[in-house]
């Protein structure tokens, strides 16, 4: 996958990711011609147990949580969308969908199930979902049900 500048400000923007949040691990990602995929790993910066069952992956509307899944792909959004506004000054363009999509990976089979599809997705473009002319396959298909 070759980025063009949008993509290099995703680039950029994911990363910073763990310069600003230092309990934020990155784990594989991927940057599509129209959609990203990441995994996140929030370490216990406190060493408390069972941080699994405590991450908080789910806000009240209006009620932001800081450090949460959610206000931390809000942050990246935004930083993402105003660097790209720059560029494309005086004309605003969307950048994201309205949602995003998250899973809570619980085991390390899952985790790898998840790795190996982010790492195939730009080789596997013409049966993505998210691929305007793509006919997703069985495998494809699959893939959403099981962590949908």
């Amino acid at each position: 996958m070759f980025l063009n500048k949008f993509g290099v400000i995703v680039k950029d923007e994911w990363l910073k990711t763990t310069q600003l949040r230092k309990n934020v691990k990155l784990d594989e990602y991927i940057i599509m011609p129209n959609h990203f995929h990441g995994v996140i790993i929030l370490e216990d910066i406190n060493n408390q147990k069972d941080t699994a069952s405590r991450v908080l992956t789910q806000e009240s509307f209006g009620k932001p949580i800081s450090g949460s899944v959610p206000s931390i792909i809000r942050s990246f959004k935004s930083a993402v969308t105003r660097q790209i506004n720059l560029l494309s000054y005086p004309h605003k363009i969307i950048v994201w969908q309205n949602n995003c999509y998250e899973h809570t990976i619980r085991s390390e089979d899952e985790l790898n199930t998840i790795r190996e599809y982010i790492q195939n997705n730009p080789l596997r473009w013409e049966y993505d979902r998210d691929n305007p002319k793509g006919k997703p396959d069985k495998k494809e298909e699959k893939f959403w049900k099981d962590f949908t």
